[in-house]
């Protein structure tokens, strides 16, 4: 997709578990935060207000680090 940054938040070392939360921001538009429901089992977002960003560390996340599910999902979200 044109313009589009997918990020997580680091994994702290003791950290086991999958990450089930993922930024997105396309172009200059709004950061949203996707995370998985497992009821009903799927992919949801929040939008994200850039001044909740500002204490947090993202990091770039390549295409492939991104869930089949979710990538449909964002495919869907960020029609071209």
């Amino acid at each position: 997709m044109k313009e589009l940054r997918v990020y997580t938040e680091p994994l702290s070392t003791d950290a086991t578990a999958e990450r089930v939360m993922f930024y997105t921001r396309r172009a200059d538009g709004p950061y949203y935060l996707w995370f998985y429901e497992s009821e009903p089992g799927r992919w949801r977002f929040s939008r994200v207000h850039v001044s909740r960003l500002t204490l947090r560390v993202l990091c770039a996340a390549s295409w492939q680090a991104v869930p089949a599910a979710l990538q449909a999902r964002l495919n869907e979200h960020y029609l071209d």
